[in-house]
């Protein structure tokens, strides 16, 4: 039935979601058959750009020139399947049809805006870099370049001497970016060279340049390997062609290699080498990107030269997130998600209905996305996510369609909110107070409650909680939370605000450090304060620790939470020292940073340069960009030198830049890595000083790179129950992470709870963890995330487990017992008093005192749903005890107290209320209806217990009528007190009544002492039991001691009094053969013939358990231990000799209530040779 109930739950959630799917997807969506695309044209050409859209009729098409609406004109008409067509292309000053075009179509669910097409009219400028002169030495290399601007691009060829270059020979290169290259020059090279420029518009040359051509003198010496013309950084277009250049000059001649900076391989189905060492990679893409290598080396030898180039290729924009077509009710929030990716990365905008979207406090655009709070009906419309930049736009639609609804539920009310860690607040609310049963699911809306502009977010669950955890947030900030009830054809107003903040925590990471040297014997430390997002919380102190990297021994400074910079002295010159920082809030220290080296440099009377001054700015995920100064001195800076390395991995080759650079950028890094760079000028005089900063990558926006940014979470996350308070937690770590340090959150949380602190969380490292100290039989959600270079995975799915049941570790809680009838009584119960415990039987065990000192129970189960049973088959005149244990199937509970049933002689007890037993300290009876008996049964115990009088009646006259008269002045009882001196007895009137024989009924009281494992001595609240003179005292009886037909009831008839201890014998009844009376016990036996032993009593193991022989004998359950005392010698009562069996469990003291008073009754046996003895203490009520 739950999983029916959650499958509604479901269905109803998706409905109202995207209620109704025949608005969203079978509304004759209107979209784009064909997009108008860039085209290039000549003068006076015609154009046709198309457009088709598709959508329910009618569908109307204009266009727009840009951005503004076009009119149809002689020059400009529209056809009739919606595509533009210009006659004649016009390029002149004062008009032209270049630009960009658009074409919007529309229909009754709003328009929408095609992608942007260029129209160009082809074209060359004047060449921007003419040839030059060169003269060069016989067998060496000449080189010429030009350069032009032309679209589409143009074609370079050579001409020598007005005629076109003769490639006929190897010597001779002709490179795509227009570079001619002529190597082992001869003699007959000389001449006049200039390029020419060729594309469909038009043809141009550029001015001559003359090569002269030196004769050799004599043969070359040996020469290092030098690069004259090396690779140049290069931004192209995708699909184009890149060309990196490579001469080298030396002796003998070098071999030139390439590589990539980043290790990875060249593709060798796109690239090639021209001539003697140039690379050519045709129609380029991203993967192209990156640090490409010249390497310049002598044959046979380990000297080489490396001259490196970086190569960006452009990306037009690519929607990777595309929004969604949304059903909202009015009042409620619509969320449109936009992802793109392009180099450079691409401009977002939205557009509602072809137009752009008017932004005001009610819609807001949070980087990318789109948010509408508080939907109107205007806003039901067509939205479309356009990103452009320069290399080209591209748009996605999606639609919101508004549902109207009156019958809306009430907004959730008494939200609040209760902060659990540094990252989590626990949101709980109430249901609404109007149309309640008709929410299907509830939204949940947070913010920063700082700022401006804040990004909303939203969280949709299910109707079936009203409590939630919101992860993921910024430590030490304020949040504001909202929520909104949703029901199939409607939202619920928002409900009250409420705001909370989340706790500080230990920052993230450490700042960037910027090492620098202004003399040899220091080292000036600088950093940029944390960003609130990584300090998370207010930044008490930074620890600036350093040592040499030849000492092991560290000195830390503690600085003010304010510094900025720190200047270390009284260092040694040319010696490597290693750095780190930590930084503290009020929670404590975050972990120090990797160590920094940085040399200082050497003592030297030369003026070398001073450190560059290095800015260093992510341009994105992949990409740093290096900018430098460096101070007006009197040095003459040569080149710089530039090296950076992923922190833990080795140094990169150093990278040779030119003087007149002040800029470099560094391609082909990974996302969310600390770096460190370097940068030094050389000069003549030597190496300047060196500076040194880290910097980090951002993550990845673009999907492309999301799986290298975003970490998955852990997977195949199973639960192992341990036993009822802990369970077992094991899962996967994703593959691609091997290697890397990984450490793991755990969060369990009670189903439903709205108390944080039930909710905890467990860090560890390893992919297993034991959660302890869970309740028993509860059911806990556990999701698990994991946590890499500073980066978190998103939670897990959810993993729902309940713990194992427990034991009841309570007793049935209000037993009672109640007689209803003379020999049944009904015993009921409640429930254990503990939480989650399930009880799948009770088991009650009731005896008469005579059955429980033999260690006689007997055993009634019953279903853990039920809580009442009936006693049946009780025999009067003996007291029950009662206890029941709550059981299950995993252990049997602890018993309850026990509760005592006296059962009178007779019926004459009986009245119109039933009488009770129970468990509870005041003895009121209640008439709690729990058996009624009817007219006609009333009759029949009537008629019953009179004939049952009668009988009795008549038995006390015929035994009074054998008897020998005798008078006395009263009766006597044997009475100890607290001195154990003999007390006078209380008189007994001769109308003996059954009154007084219930008020004698024995009853168990507090001072009961149960002899485990037996005792020699009888004990009561007065003291040791002493029968001296027992025939003496013991004068209880109307007739002679010897007369055998003295009534039984007399045997019994001696009142209790409060403070005295009474002696009470008992015949046992239904023995064959017969047992010697208590009267022959105690005086003797009458008849020497009578003075025997018995061989019938039974004795009983310590057992406590019940056989089925024992249920079967009445005889045998009423049995009871006799007692021997000794003879009127004076026999001690140490003298005594008994056995005491005992059931197994130990059962703890009771207080009994009865009517006459409260006893403690002690019951022994000796060899189970002797009739019982029972010694009863009367207290006071």
């Amino acid at each position: 039935m739950a999983k029916f109930k959650m499958k509604i739950c479901q269905l109803w959630l998706l409905f109202v979601l995207f209620l109704p799917l025949s608005g969203v997807l079978c509304f004759s969506e209107l979209s784009f058959i064909t997009e108008p695309s860039d085209v290039t044209l000549l003068p006076k050409d015609p154009a046709v750009l198309d457009c088709q859209a598709h959508g329910q009729p009618p569908v109307t098409i204009k266009w727009l020139k840009n951005g503004v609406r076009l009119a149809e004109s002689e020059h400009i008409h529209f056809l009739p399947n919606g595509s533009l067509y210009i006659p004649k292309v016009k390029q002149t000053n004062e008009d032209s049809d270049e630009g960009f075009y658009q074409c919007l179509s529309q229909n009754k669910y709003g328009a929408i805006l095609s992608q942007r097409s260029r129209l160009t009219i082809a074209s060359i400028s004047e060449f921007v870099l003419h040839p030059v002169p060169v003269a060069v030495t016989e067998g060496s290399v000449a080189r010429f370049s030009c350069a032009v601007t032309a679209n589409p691009p143009a074609t370079i060829t050579w001409e020598l001497n007005q005629s076109t270059l003769p490639l006929q020979t190897d010597r001779i290169t002709v490179l795509p970016n227009g570079v001619l290259q002529i190597h082992n020059v001869q003699l007959e090279d000389a001449g006049q060279y200039r390029c020419v420029a060729t594309n469909i518009g038009s043809r141009l040359k550029s001015r001559e340049a003359t090569l002269t051509v030196n004769q050799g003198t004599g043969p070359k010496p040996r020469q290092r390997p030098r690069i004259i013309a090396g690779p140049q950084n290069v931004t192209v277009s995708r699909h184009q062609t890149v060309v990196l250049e490579c001469v080298a000059t030396g002796n003998p001649c070098p071999i030139i290699s390439w590589s990539r900076a980043d290790s990875k391989p060249i593709d060798v189905y796109k690239a090639k080498v021209l001539g003697n060492g140039n690379l050519v990679i045709a129609d380029v893409n991203s993967k192209h990107s990156g640090i490409y290598l010249c390497r310049a080396t002598t044959p046979g030898t380990r000297n080489y030269t490396i001259s490196a180039a970086n190569i960006t290729v452009l990306e037009p924009p690519n929607i990777v997130e595309r929004p969604e077509s949304q059903t909202r009710p009015r009042a409620g929030t619509a969320r449109f998600m936009c992802q793109a990716e392009g180099v450079p990365s691409p401009h977002i905008s939205w557009l509602k209905n072809g137009e752009e979207v008017h932004l005001n406090g009610r819609i807001k655009m949070y980087n990318s996305k789109l948010v509408i709070t508080q939907i109107i009906p205007e806003d039901d419309a067509i939205y479309q996510c356009m990103a452009e930049s320069e290399q080209g736009s591209v748009l996605s639609l999606a639609r919101l369609i508004v549902v109207m609804s009156e019958d809306r539920p009430s907004a959730p009310r008494n939200v609040h909110a209760e902060t659990i860690s540094s990252s989590a607040i626990l949101l709980a609310w109430e249901r609404p107070l109007y149309n309640a049963d008709k929410v299907i699911a509830y939204s949940i809306h947070y913010m920063k409650a700082e700022g401006l502009n804040n990004e909303e977010y939203q969280v949709v669950i299910g109707n079936d909680t009203t409590s939630y955890i919101i992860d993921d947030l910024e430590s030490a900030r304020n949040y504001s939370f909202y929520i909104v009830a949703y029901m199939p054809m409607g939202a619920s107003r928002m409900s009250d605000q409420v705001s909370q903040h989340t706790l500080e925590d230990v920052p993230l990471r450490t700042p960037e450090l910027t090492l620098t040297s202004h003399s040899p014997t220091d080292i000036q430390v600088s950093w940029q304060p944390l960003p609130a997002k990584v300090s998370r919380g207010q930044v008490s102190a930074y620890r600036l620790s350093y040592r040499s990297a030849a000492d092991n021994s560290v000195i830390s400074v503690e600085l003010l939470q304010n510094s900025t910079k720190y200047l270390l002295e009284s260092l040694q010159p040319d010696t490597i020292y290693l750095l780190r920082m930590a930084a503290a809030t009020r929670v404590g220290w975050c972990e120090p940073s990797a160590w920094t080296s940085h040399r200082t440099p050497k003592a030297s009377s030369n003026k070398v340069p001073s450190a560059p001054v290095l800015q260093l700015e992510p341009l994105n995920c992949n990409s740093i960009v290096a900018r430098w100064q460096t101070s007006a001195d009197s040095v003459v800076v040569q080149g710089y030198r530039l090296c950076y390395h992923e922190e833990g991995q080795p140094e990169q080759p150093n990278i040779q830049l030119q003087a007149q650079i002040n800029t470099y950028t560094i391609s082909g890094l990974d996302p969310r890595r600390k770096y460190h760079i370097k940068i030094l000028a050389v000069s003549q005089a030597g190496d300047g000083y060196q500076t040194d900063q880290t910097v980090s990558t951002p993550g990845c926006v673009s999907a492309r790179d999301q799986l290298a940014a975003a970490l998955p979470p852990p997977d195949q996350v199973t639960v192992l129950a341990n036993n009822s308070s802990a369970v077992s937690l094991r899962w996967s770590r994703p593959a691609f992470l091997s290697g890397k340090a990984v450490s793991y959150t755990v969060r369990c949380t009670p189903v439903g709870t709205h108390n944080s602190s039930a909710i905890r969380y467990i860090q560890t490292t390893k992919q297993s963890v034991v959660v302890q100290n869970l309740d028993s039989n509860t059911r806990y959600e556990f999701v698990v995330r994991l946590h890499v270079d500073q980066m978190s995975s998103p939670w897990s799915s959810v993993v729902y487990h309940r713990t194992l049941p427990a034991a009841p570790s309570q007793p049935p809680a209000g037993v009672r017992v109640t007689l209803i009838e003379d020999d049944t009584a009904l015993v009921s119960w409640r429930e254990p008093t503990e939480p989650n415990v399930i009880v799948t039987h009770y088991t009650i065990m009731y005896a008469s005192q005579k059955a429980w000192m033999a260690g006689h129970w007997q055993i009634l189960q019953r279903e853990g749903s039920h809580t009442m049973a009936l006693l049946e088959k009780l025999e009067p005149g003996n007291v029950y005890l009662v206890k029941i244990s709550a059981s299950n199937q995993v252990g049997v509970g602890p018993f309850s107290n026990i509760v005592e049933l006296p059962l009178k002689w007779g019926n004459n007890h009986r009245s119109k209320n039933p009488r009770h037993s129970d468990s509870f300290p005041d003895t009121t009876v209640l008439s709690d209806g729990l058996y009624n008996l009817d007219q006609r049964s009333m009759t029949g115990i009537i008629v019953g217990v009179s004939i049952a009088l009668a009988c009795i009646i008549m038995c006390a006259l015929i035994l009074i009528s054998k008897g020998r008269p005798r008078k006395s002045p009263g009766h006597k009882v044997m009475a100890v007190g607290a001195g154990g001196g003999p007390h006078a007895g209380v008189s007994l009137p001769s109308e003996l009544r059954t009154e007084n024989v219930e008020a004698l009924i024995p009853m168990m009281s507090a001072h009961f002492f149960d002899a485990r494992g037996g005792s020699n001595i009888i004990i009561n609240s007065a003291g040791p039991v002493s029968n001296k003179n027992l025939s003496k005292r013991w004068l209880l009886f109307k007739r002679e001691t010897q007369n055998p037909a003295e009534s039984d009831l007399e045997t019994r008839a001696s009142l209790y009094e409060p403070g005295k201890t009474v002696l009470r014998y008992d015949e046992k009844l239904a023995s064959a053969p017969l047992q010697p009376s208590s009267r022959e016990i105690i005086f003797g036996p009458l008849h020497s013939e009578s003075s025997h032993s018995s061989e019938s009593s039974q004795e009983t193991g310590d057992s406590g358990n019940y056989s089925n022989e024992e249920m079967s004998n009445p005889s045998t359950s009423r049995s009871s231990r006799p007692e021997s005392f000794g003879s009127d010698d004076g026999v001690t009562v140490t003298e005594l000799k008994q056995s005491f069996e005992v059931e197994n469990e130990k059962m703890p003291s009771h207080t009994f209530h009865h009517s006459a008073a409260d006893a403690s009754q002690f019951s022994g046996s000796l060899d189970g040779s002797n009739p019982s003895l029972h010694v009863t203490q009367a207290a006071e009520s």
